[in-house]
Order: structure tokens, then C-alpha cells, then sequence
């Protein structure tokens, strides 16, 4: 388990010791597809650490549509900030498919940064790129045309979550063409039209669990 903590974002720069100091307060769950964690506006008394699966972030509005935020793969970690501010849940969290995380209580998680200073170090460091990651997205939504948007985003789903052998990347994300959409912020017609533009191209291949993006072709 401590092979796997190496991974995680949050934790990448710590010592074995500081390590078994997460370990000692965490728990391993498993959880089946679909499955929501919890609800905006929920109490935050949890965060997590992804291992296994994946997870979407989302809010809704005051008329019940969706916005995805971001999808969390194994390595990162998620829930922190309701546990460090002590407000409620800022979005929603559900698996995508089977997941398996580590979850950390808030009672034992904030007496840990108080004797770990280093350990408070790294998750305000994760935090403010967090926050850098917004910013960005505000000023995609502000100044990029849509066709830009959906690019940029499976660009940087390839990055976080794809394979890559040569120049083609494989996404194995399950995600749906409505999930597609709000994490780039263009409505659901726009998408389908800049994916069938790109398959032409023969830059992406969309398969029934993945997506493929060939970067030759992207560059050319």
C-alpha cells in the first residue's frame, strides 16, 4: 500500500514514516459503478484518495442540469477542502465504474497536520494548483471558442488518464457524450459535431469504452 501512496499527488513528496501516518488513519473501501460519495452541500467529515476506478465531480444547477467539474483517476485525491474549512460539500462526487479508494476522517486527519508539518505543506501545494486549474477553466469559458474547449479537454483527459504508445494516446474513461460536454461547457449538438469532425480527420477514434487520440495527426 505504501508503493501506492508514493503515487498519489498529495503524498508523492513524503517519507515512508510520513506515510504510515496516513495509512494508520485510513480506510479501504470498494465501491460499485454509480455510486455517489457524497452530495453537494453534504457535510465534509471525509476525503479521499483514489486507487483504483475513477470519479466525477459535478454540480447542478437550480433547474436539476448537471456540470461536470472534473473526473479524479487513481493517484489523486479528492474532499480535502470541506475537512480544512470545515463548510459544507462545494460539489457532488459519484464512481464512474468499480472504485476503490482510501477514505480519512476529519478528527484524525486534522490532529495529523498539526504534528506534520510537512504533511500540511503538500496538501496546501495540491490545493493551489487546484485553484491555478479554476482560474484556467474560467478564462477557457471566458476567451476559447468551443471547438477549442472540447480539444483542450480530451487533450488533457489524455494527459491525466490515458496510455500512450507512440504517438496515439488511449482514454479509458467512461464517460458519455452529456459528461463530455459539460466539462468542456458547450452544449451536447456542439460536441457531437467537433468529435465527428475529428474522427474524420481520423485524429480521434471514439470505441465503446475508450477514446484514442492520434497526436501525428493532431500536429499535422
Amino acid at each position: 500500500m505504501i508503493e501506492m501512496l508514493k503515487k498519489v499527488q498529495l503524498f508523492e513528496s513524503l517519507n515512508e514514516e510520513q506515510l504510515q501516518h496516513i495509512l494508520s488513519i485510513a480506510d479501504k473501501q470498494i465501491f460499485s459503478a454509480s455510486t455517489v460519495l457524497f452530495h453537494e452541500n453534504d457535510p465534509g467529515d471525509t476525503f479521499y484518495v483514489l486507487l483504483k476506478g475513477s470519479i466525477k465531480i459535478f454540480t447542478r444547477g437550480s433547474t436539476g442540469e448537471e456540470k461536470v467539474l472534473s473526473i479524479i483517476g487513481a493517484g489523486e485525491s479528492f474532499g480535502e477542502l470541506s475537512l480544512l474549512d470545515g463548510r459544507p460539500r462545494s460539489a457532488s462526487a459519484q464512481t464512474l465504474e468499480p472504485t476503490t479508494v482510501l477514505s480519512v476522517h476529519a478528527k484524525p486527519f486534522l490532529e495529523l497536520l498539526r504534528q506534520q508539518f510537512d504533511i500540511t505543506r503538500h496538501i496546501m501545494a495540491e490545493l493551489c494548483r487546484r485553484l491555478r486549474d479554476t482560474n484556467q477553466h474560467v478564462y477557457d469559458l471566458t476567451f476559447l471558442d468551443a471547438r477549442t474547449r472540447v480539444l483542450k479537454n480530451l487533450i488533457l483527459l489524455a494527459n491525466r488518464h490515458g496510455q500512450r504508445s507512440g504517438s496515439i494516446i488511449t482514454i479509458r474513461i467512461p464517460l458519455n457524450y452529456d459528461e463530455l460536454a459539460q466539462m468542456a461547457g458547450v452544449p451536447k449538438q456542439t460536441l457531437a459535431q467537433v468529435l465527428r469532425d475529428l474522427q474524420d480527420r481520423l485524429i480521434l477514434n471514439v470505441g465503446a469504452n475508450d477514446y484514442t487520440l492520434d497526436l501525428s495527426r493532431l500536429n499535422g
